[in-house]
Protein backbone atom coordinates (compact mmCIF):
# COMPACT_ATOMS: atom_id res chain seq x y z
CA UNK A 1 0.00 0.00 0.00
CA UNK A 2 1.29 3.50 -1.07
CA UNK A 3 0.90 6.44 1.31
CA UNK A 4 2.25 9.81 0.67
CA UNK A 5 5.37 11.00 1.92
CA UNK A 6 5.26 13.68 4.20
CA UNK A 7 5.85 17.03 3.91
CA UNK A 8 9.51 18.70 4.06
CA UNK A 9 11.51 21.87 2.56
CA UNK A 10 15.28 19.86 1.46
CA UNK A 11 14.40 20.48 -2.33
CA UNK A 12 16.23 18.37 -4.76
CA UNK A 13 15.72 19.88 -8.12
CA UNK A 14 15.70 18.06 -11.24
CA UNK A 15 16.08 19.92 -14.72
CA UNK A 16 14.63 17.93 -17.25
CA UNK A 17 14.82 19.02 -21.50
CA UNK A 18 13.02 17.44 -24.28
CA UNK A 19 14.45 17.11 -26.87
CA UNK A 20 17.16 19.52 -26.19
CA UNK A 21 19.62 20.55 -22.82
CA UNK A 22 18.01 22.72 -20.27
CA UNK A 23 19.16 26.56 -20.90
CA UNK A 24 20.92 28.08 -18.16
CA UNK A 25 18.19 30.70 -17.50
CA UNK A 26 15.86 28.24 -17.15
CA UNK A 27 17.39 26.59 -15.12
CA UNK A 28 18.11 29.91 -12.91
CA UNK A 29 14.26 30.56 -12.76
CA UNK A 30 13.26 27.42 -11.75
CA UNK A 31 15.68 27.79 -8.93
CA UNK A 32 14.23 30.96 -8.27
CA UNK A 33 10.42 29.62 -8.08
CA UNK A 34 12.00 26.67 -5.85
CA UNK A 35 13.99 29.66 -3.76
CA UNK A 36 10.65 32.11 -3.75
CA UNK A 37 8.46 28.37 -2.24
CA UNK A 38 11.17 28.40 0.56
CA UNK A 39 12.95 25.69 -0.47
CA UNK A 40 16.49 24.52 0.45
CA UNK A 41 17.78 23.79 -2.42
CA UNK A 42 20.55 20.55 -1.78
CA UNK A 43 21.32 19.03 -5.19
CA UNK A 44 20.19 19.66 -9.04
CA UNK A 45 20.13 16.56 -11.79
CA UNK A 46 20.10 17.91 -15.50
CA UNK A 47 18.81 15.10 -18.19
CA UNK A 48 17.84 15.38 -21.61
CA UNK A 49 15.22 13.20 -23.18
CA UNK A 50 13.63 11.94 -26.74
CA UNK A 51 10.40 11.57 -25.41
CA UNK A 52 8.14 11.50 -21.80
CA UNK A 53 8.17 8.28 -20.80
CA UNK A 54 4.18 7.75 -19.44
CA UNK A 55 5.34 6.25 -16.65
CA UNK A 56 7.97 8.17 -15.08
CA UNK A 57 8.79 11.29 -16.77
CA UNK A 58 12.14 10.09 -17.13
CA UNK A 59 14.22 6.13 -17.90
CA UNK A 60 14.35 3.83 -15.30
CA UNK A 61 18.16 3.92 -15.07
CA UNK A 62 17.96 7.96 -14.50
CA UNK A 63 15.27 7.15 -11.68
CA UNK A 64 17.37 4.71 -9.90
CA UNK A 65 20.33 7.48 -10.18
CA UNK A 66 18.02 10.21 -9.02
CA UNK A 67 17.16 7.98 -6.11
CA UNK A 68 20.64 7.92 -5.23
CA UNK A 69 21.59 11.63 -5.07
CA UNK A 70 18.39 12.08 -3.18
CA UNK A 71 19.38 9.26 -0.62
CA UNK A 72 23.13 11.13 -0.70
CA UNK A 73 21.44 14.58 -0.22
CA UNK A 74 19.27 13.59 2.08
CA UNK A 75 16.55 15.41 -0.28
CA UNK A 76 12.73 15.14 1.37
CA UNK A 77 11.30 17.11 -2.00
CA UNK A 78 11.88 16.22 -5.52
CA UNK A 79 10.97 19.18 -7.59
CA UNK A 80 10.55 18.36 -11.54
CA UNK A 81 10.62 21.44 -14.11
CA UNK A 82 8.16 20.24 -15.84
CA UNK A 83 4.27 19.39 -15.88
CA UNK A 84 3.40 15.75 -14.72
CA UNK A 85 0.31 13.88 -15.17
CA UNK A 86 -1.16 12.14 -11.73
CA UNK A 87 0.19 9.10 -12.54
CA UNK A 88 3.88 10.67 -13.15
CA UNK A 89 3.97 12.00 -9.98
CA UNK A 90 2.48 9.47 -7.85
CA UNK A 91 5.12 6.14 -9.56
CA UNK A 92 7.95 9.00 -8.95
CA UNK A 93 6.68 9.39 -5.58
CA UNK A 94 6.28 5.38 -5.12
CA UNK A 95 9.54 4.90 -6.18
CA UNK A 96 11.98 7.79 -4.63
CA UNK A 97 10.09 7.62 -1.25
CA UNK A 98 9.62 11.53 -1.39
CA UNK A 99 7.44 14.13 -1.57
CA UNK A 100 6.98 15.16 -6.02
CA UNK A 101 6.31 18.37 -7.37
CA UNK A 102 6.02 19.74 -10.60
CA UNK A 103 6.36 22.99 -11.86
CA UNK A 104 2.91 24.22 -11.83
CA UNK A 105 2.08 23.02 -8.63
CA UNK A 106 5.25 24.95 -7.25
CA UNK A 107 3.99 28.11 -8.93
CA UNK A 108 0.74 27.48 -7.35
CA UNK A 109 2.38 27.22 -3.73
CA UNK A 110 4.16 30.43 -4.01
CA UNK A 111 0.60 31.70 -5.01
CA UNK A 112 -0.47 30.36 -2.02
CA UNK A 113 2.01 31.90 0.51
CA UNK A 114 1.75 35.16 -1.11
CA UNK A 115 -2.45 35.75 -1.14
CA UNK A 116 -3.04 38.29 1.11
CA UNK A 117 -6.57 39.43 0.13
CA UNK A 118 -10.06 37.56 0.38
CA UNK A 119 -10.18 37.57 -3.74
CA UNK A 120 -6.91 36.57 -3.84
CA UNK A 121 -7.39 33.81 -1.36
CA UNK A 122 -9.96 32.84 -3.06
CA UNK A 123 -8.78 32.56 -6.46
CA UNK A 124 -5.82 30.43 -5.23
CA UNK A 125 -7.52 27.96 -3.28
CA UNK A 126 -9.48 27.20 -6.55
CA UNK A 127 -6.51 26.94 -9.32
CA UNK A 128 -5.07 24.37 -6.18
CA UNK A 129 -8.29 22.44 -5.37
CA UNK A 130 -8.60 22.20 -9.77
CA UNK A 131 -5.00 21.38 -9.58
CA UNK A 132 -5.48 18.77 -7.05
CA UNK A 133 -9.03 16.88 -8.49
CA UNK A 134 -6.61 15.27 -11.02
CA UNK A 135 -4.77 13.85 -8.71
CA UNK A 136 -7.36 11.81 -7.18
CA UNK A 137 -7.23 9.23 -9.65
CA UNK A 138 -5.70 6.37 -8.38
CA UNK A 139 -3.41 8.85 -6.27
CA UNK A 140 -3.85 7.04 -3.45
CA UNK A 141 -4.46 4.01 -2.43
CA UNK A 142 -6.22 4.26 1.03
CA UNK A 143 -8.75 6.36 -0.97
CA UNK A 144 -10.28 3.08 -2.71
CA UNK A 145 -11.23 1.44 0.55
CA UNK A 146 -14.93 1.26 1.90
CA UNK A 147 -16.19 2.83 4.32
CA UNK A 148 -17.65 1.16 7.69
CA UNK A 149 -16.80 -1.49 10.20
CA UNK A 150 -18.83 -4.39 11.86
CA UNK A 151 -22.04 -3.87 10.81
CA UNK A 152 -21.33 -1.11 8.19
CA UNK A 153 -19.18 -2.98 5.39
CA UNK A 154 -20.85 -4.01 2.09
CA UNK A 155 -21.80 -1.80 -1.34
CA UNK A 156 -21.40 2.10 -0.54
CA UNK A 157 -19.18 5.24 -1.45
CA UNK A 158 -15.77 5.00 -1.47
CA UNK A 159 -13.76 7.29 0.25
CA UNK A 160 -12.29 8.36 -3.34
CA UNK A 161 -15.69 9.09 -4.38
CA UNK A 162 -16.37 10.72 -1.11
CA UNK A 163 -13.45 13.26 -0.97
CA UNK A 164 -14.34 13.92 -5.15
CA UNK A 165 -17.71 14.85 -4.46
CA UNK A 166 -16.88 17.18 -1.35
CA UNK A 167 -13.80 18.72 -3.87
CA UNK A 168 -16.35 19.10 -6.54
CA UNK A 169 -18.52 20.94 -4.47
CA UNK A 170 -16.00 23.07 -2.29
CA UNK A 171 -14.99 24.36 -6.61
CA UNK A 172 -18.33 25.36 -7.39
CA UNK A 173 -18.82 27.43 -4.38
CA UNK A 174 -15.19 28.92 -4.81
CA UNK A 175 -16.64 29.83 -8.77
CA UNK A 176 -19.74 31.33 -7.13
CA UNK A 177 -18.13 33.72 -4.69
CA UNK A 178 -15.85 34.59 -7.46
CA UNK A 179 -18.60 35.44 -9.77
CA UNK A 180 -20.06 37.99 -7.22
CA UNK A 181 -16.08 39.61 -7.03
CA UNK A 182 -16.04 39.94 -10.45
CA UNK A 183 -19.60 41.76 -10.61
CA UNK A 184 -18.36 44.11 -8.19
CA UNK A 185 -15.36 44.88 -10.34
CA UNK A 186 -17.78 45.44 -13.00
CA UNK A 187 -19.21 47.85 -11.03
CA UNK A 188 -16.45 49.59 -10.10
CA UNK A 189 -15.22 49.70 -13.96
CA UNK A 190 -19.08 50.79 -15.28
CA UNK A 191 -18.08 53.36 -12.47
CA UNK A 192 -14.58 54.52 -13.83
CA UNK A 193 -15.75 54.29 -17.09
CA UNK A 194 -18.89 56.84 -16.48
CA UNK A 195 -16.67 59.19 -14.67
CA UNK A 196 -14.01 58.64 -17.61
CA UNK A 197 -10.94 58.22 -15.67
CA UNK A 198 -8.43 55.67 -17.65
CA UNK A 199 -6.51 52.64 -16.40
CA UNK A 200 -3.50 52.16 -16.82
CA UNK A 201 -2.21 48.91 -15.89
CA UNK A 202 1.22 47.17 -15.17
CA UNK A 203 2.51 44.33 -16.57
CA UNK A 204 5.19 42.43 -16.82
CA UNK A 205 7.67 39.69 -16.01
CA UNK A 206 8.08 38.22 -12.63
CA UNK A 207 10.31 40.30 -10.71
CA UNK A 208 11.09 43.23 -13.52
CA UNK A 209 10.43 45.95 -10.92
CA UNK A 210 6.65 46.34 -11.78
CA UNK A 211 5.80 47.49 -7.75
CA UNK A 212 9.20 49.55 -7.16
CA UNK A 213 7.69 51.70 -10.46
CA UNK A 214 4.36 51.74 -9.10
CA UNK A 215 5.53 53.26 -5.72
CA UNK A 216 7.60 55.79 -7.29
CA UNK A 217 5.03 56.71 -9.73
CA UNK A 218 2.07 56.86 -7.53
CA UNK A 219 3.37 57.29 -4.20
CA UNK A 220 2.50 54.51 -2.73
CA UNK A 221 4.07 52.16 -0.30
CA UNK A 222 3.21 48.78 -1.51
CA UNK A 223 5.79 46.16 -0.67
CA UNK A 224 8.16 45.10 -3.28
CA UNK A 225 10.64 42.47 -2.83
CA UNK A 226 13.54 41.13 -5.04
CA UNK A 227 11.94 37.39 -5.32
CA UNK A 228 9.44 36.01 -8.06
CA UNK A 229 5.25 36.67 -7.65
CA UNK A 230 6.50 39.36 -4.61
CA UNK A 231 3.06 41.08 -6.06
CA UNK A 232 -0.57 38.89 -6.36
CA UNK A 233 -2.80 40.88 -5.31
CA UNK A 234 -3.69 43.86 -7.55
CA UNK A 235 -3.49 47.17 -5.80
CA UNK A 236 -4.96 50.39 -7.40
CA UNK A 237 -3.75 54.09 -7.17
CA UNK A 238 -4.73 57.59 -8.48
CA UNK A 239 -2.70 59.65 -10.47
CA UNK A 240 -3.77 63.53 -10.12
CA UNK A 241 -2.45 65.63 -13.04
CA UNK A 242 -2.92 69.44 -13.47
CA UNK A 243 -6.49 70.33 -14.40
CA UNK A 244 -8.60 67.86 -12.78
CA UNK A 245 -7.14 65.46 -15.26
CA UNK A 246 -6.41 61.83 -13.26
CA UNK A 247 -5.52 57.97 -14.28
CA UNK A 248 -5.81 54.82 -12.14
CA UNK A 249 -2.35 53.20 -12.38
CA UNK A 250 -3.29 49.25 -11.62
CA UNK A 251 0.04 47.46 -10.32
CA UNK A 252 -0.71 43.46 -11.47
CA UNK A 253 0.27 39.92 -11.43
CA UNK A 254 3.82 38.91 -12.73
CA UNK A 255 3.86 36.71 -15.62
CA UNK A 256 6.21 33.74 -16.06
CA UNK A 257 6.55 31.15 -18.74
CA UNK A 258 4.45 28.86 -19.65
CA UNK A 259 1.91 30.39 -16.66
CA UNK A 260 -0.24 27.20 -15.30
CA UNK A 261 -3.57 27.74 -16.99
CA UNK A 262 -5.42 27.08 -13.82
CA UNK A 263 -4.22 30.14 -13.17
CA UNK A 264 -4.95 32.12 -15.95
CA UNK A 265 -8.81 30.80 -15.55
CA UNK A 266 -8.97 31.52 -11.67
CA UNK A 267 -7.51 34.79 -11.88
CA UNK A 268 -9.42 36.07 -14.69
CA UNK A 269 -11.38 38.33 -12.50
CA UNK A 270 -7.83 40.10 -12.05
CA UNK A 271 -6.83 39.87 -15.12
CA UNK A 272 -10.08 41.49 -16.50
CA UNK A 273 -8.22 44.93 -15.12
CA UNK A 274 -5.44 44.32 -17.88
CA UNK A 275 -7.73 43.48 -20.55
CA UNK A 276 -10.12 46.71 -20.32
CA UNK A 277 -7.05 48.86 -19.28
CA UNK A 278 -6.74 52.28 -21.44
CA UNK A 279 -3.11 51.56 -21.90
CA UNK A 280 -0.29 49.04 -20.61
CA UNK A 281 3.03 49.58 -19.30
CA UNK A 282 5.18 46.60 -20.47
CA UNK A 283 8.18 46.67 -17.05
CA UNK A 284 11.19 44.98 -18.77
CA UNK A 285 14.65 44.62 -16.48
CA UNK A 286 16.80 46.00 -18.41
CA UNK A 287 19.74 44.35 -17.20
CA UNK A 288 18.06 41.15 -17.43
CA UNK A 289 20.53 39.14 -20.34
CA UNK A 290 17.23 37.10 -21.70
CA UNK A 291 14.98 40.57 -21.91
CA UNK A 292 14.24 40.07 -25.59
CA UNK A 293 12.30 36.46 -24.55
CA UNK A 294 11.16 37.68 -21.49
CA UNK A 295 9.40 40.17 -23.39
CA UNK A 296 7.88 37.78 -25.48
CA UNK A 297 6.69 35.50 -23.02
CA UNK A 298 4.56 38.63 -21.68
CA UNK A 299 3.39 39.30 -25.28
CA UNK A 300 2.23 35.72 -25.44
CA UNK A 301 0.21 36.05 -22.23
CA UNK A 302 -1.51 39.37 -23.25
CA UNK A 303 -2.49 37.83 -26.25
CA UNK A 304 -4.00 34.35 -24.40
CA UNK A 305 -5.75 36.88 -22.31
CA UNK A 306 -7.08 38.89 -24.77
CA UNK A 307 -5.23 42.31 -24.29
CA UNK A 308 -2.96 41.80 -27.50
CA UNK A 309 -4.68 44.84 -28.88
CA UNK A 310 -4.50 47.62 -25.76
CA UNK A 311 -2.00 49.72 -26.65
CA UNK A 312 1.41 49.79 -24.35
CA UNK A 313 4.58 51.66 -23.26
CA UNK A 314 7.54 48.96 -23.21
CA UNK A 315 9.38 50.57 -20.12
CA UNK A 316 12.61 49.34 -19.77
CA UNK A 317 13.12 49.68 -16.07
CA UNK A 318 16.97 49.23 -13.54
CA UNK A 319 18.83 51.27 -16.32
CA UNK A 320 20.94 51.87 -13.19
CA UNK A 321 21.93 48.57 -13.34
CA UNK A 322 25.14 47.37 -14.98
CA UNK A 323 24.30 45.63 -18.20
CA UNK A 324 21.73 47.99 -18.85
CA UNK A 325 23.70 49.62 -21.71
CA UNK A 326 21.29 48.43 -24.30
CA UNK A 327 18.48 49.46 -23.27
CA UNK A 328 16.67 52.00 -26.09
CA UNK A 329 16.57 55.04 -25.70
CA UNK A 330 13.51 57.63 -25.43
CA UNK A 331 11.19 57.16 -28.56
CA UNK A 332 8.91 55.37 -30.68
CA UNK A 333 9.99 52.07 -32.02
CA UNK A 334 7.26 49.98 -34.49
CA UNK A 335 4.64 51.73 -33.11
CA UNK A 336 4.88 50.87 -29.60
CA UNK A 337 6.61 53.82 -27.35
CA UNK A 338 9.57 52.87 -25.65
CA UNK A 339 11.57 54.75 -22.47
CA UNK A 340 14.04 54.21 -20.13
CA UNK A 341 13.38 54.42 -16.64
CA UNK A 342 14.73 53.51 -12.80
CA UNK A 343 12.52 53.47 -9.97
CA UNK A 344 15.43 53.22 -8.02
CA UNK A 345 17.01 56.96 -8.54
CA UNK A 346 14.29 58.07 -10.57
CA UNK A 347 15.77 58.21 -13.99
CA UNK A 348 13.12 58.82 -16.69
CA UNK A 349 9.87 58.85 -14.72
CA UNK A 350 8.52 62.30 -14.89
CA UNK A 351 9.26 61.18 -19.07
CA UNK A 352 6.99 58.42 -18.60
CA UNK A 353 4.28 60.48 -16.39
CA UNK A 354 4.28 63.11 -19.00
CA UNK A 355 3.78 60.23 -21.65
CA UNK A 356 1.49 58.83 -19.93
CA UNK A 357 -0.77 61.87 -19.30
CA UNK A 358 -0.43 62.46 -23.26
CA UNK A 359 -1.85 58.79 -24.30
CA UNK A 360 -4.88 58.36 -21.92
CA UNK A 361 -5.73 62.32 -21.38
CA UNK A 362 -4.09 64.43 -24.40
CA UNK A 363 -1.56 67.24 -24.71
CA UNK A 364 -2.68 70.06 -22.52
CA UNK A 365 -3.04 73.33 -24.35
CA UNK A 366 -3.01 76.66 -23.53
CA UNK A 367 -6.11 78.77 -23.74
CA UNK A 368 -7.14 82.45 -23.01
CA UNK A 369 -10.54 82.86 -22.30
CA UNK A 370 -13.00 85.90 -21.45
CA UNK A 371 -15.60 85.72 -18.58
CA UNK A 372 -18.58 87.68 -17.52
CA UNK A 373 -19.29 89.02 -14.00
CA UNK A 374 -22.36 86.19 -14.30
CA UNK A 375 -19.54 83.45 -15.19
CA UNK A 376 -18.40 83.34 -11.42
CA UNK A 377 -19.11 79.31 -11.15
CA UNK A 378 -17.07 78.39 -14.55
CA UNK A 379 -14.13 80.77 -13.10
CA UNK A 380 -14.56 78.96 -9.79
CA UNK A 381 -14.53 75.49 -11.67
CA UNK A 382 -11.33 76.61 -13.36
CA UNK A 383 -9.51 77.35 -10.31
CA UNK A 384 -10.49 74.24 -8.38
CA UNK A 385 -9.17 71.73 -11.69
CA UNK A 386 -5.65 73.73 -11.03
CA UNK A 387 -6.09 75.32 -14.67
CA UNK A 388 -5.43 78.66 -14.52
CA UNK A 389 -1.97 80.04 -14.81
CA UNK A 390 -3.02 83.71 -15.35
CA UNK A 391 -5.96 86.07 -14.17
CA UNK A 392 -6.55 89.54 -15.69
CA UNK A 393 -9.69 91.86 -14.55
CA UNK A 394 -11.02 93.07 -17.88
CA UNK A 395 -12.98 96.32 -19.21
CA UNK A 396 -16.32 94.63 -18.20
CA UNK A 397 -15.60 93.76 -15.07
CA UNK A 398 -15.19 90.16 -15.80
CA UNK A 399 -12.19 87.94 -15.77
CA UNK A 400 -9.41 87.12 -18.82
CA UNK A 401 -7.93 83.85 -17.86
CA UNK A 402 -4.59 82.04 -18.92
CA UNK A 403 -5.61 78.39 -18.57
CA UNK A 404 -4.06 74.98 -19.54
CA UNK A 405 -6.46 71.93 -20.50
CA UNK A 406 -6.99 69.07 -22.77
CA UNK A 407 -9.08 68.73 -24.86
CA UNK A 408 -10.99 66.06 -23.38
CA UNK A 409 -11.46 68.44 -20.16
CA UNK A 410 -12.53 71.37 -22.40
CA UNK A 411 -15.35 69.84 -23.92
CA UNK A 412 -16.67 67.90 -20.35
CA UNK A 413 -16.31 71.92 -19.05
CA UNK A 414 -18.36 73.45 -21.93
CA UNK A 415 -20.38 70.45 -22.13
CA UNK A 416 -21.40 71.27 -18.53
CA UNK A 417 -22.33 74.62 -19.00
CA UNK A 418 -23.85 74.73 -22.16
CA UNK A 419 -21.73 76.71 -23.90
CA UNK A 420 -19.72 76.51 -27.26
CA UNK A 421 -16.41 75.22 -27.53
CA UNK A 422 -15.23 78.33 -29.05
CA UNK A 423 -17.35 80.84 -27.35
CA UNK A 424 -15.04 81.98 -24.84
CA UNK A 425 -11.44 81.85 -26.66
CA UNK A 426 -9.27 84.56 -27.47
CA UNK A 427 -6.38 84.71 -29.42
CA UNK A 428 -2.78 84.59 -27.39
Amino acid sequence: MFERPGAGERALLLHVGLQRPCEQDEIEEFKALAESAGAEIVAEMRTRIARANPRLLIGRGKADELAEQIEASCAELLLVNRPLTPSQERNLESALKVRVLDRNGLILDIFAQRAMTFEGKIQVELAQLEHLSTRLVRGWTHLERQKGGIGLRGPGETQLESDRRMLNQRIKNLRGRLVKVERQREMSRRDRRRGAIPTVALVGYTNAGKTSLFNALSGAHAVARDQLFATLDPSIRKLTYGSGDDVLLADTVGFVRDLPHELIAAFKATLTETREARLLLHVIDASDPHEAERREQVEDVLESIGAGDVPRIQVYNKVDKPGAKAAPALGARNGTEQVRVSALTGEGLEELASLIRELCIGRPMTRRIELTPGQSRLRARLFDLRAVTAERVNEAGGWTLDVELTSRRWRQLCAQEGLAEDSLLQEM
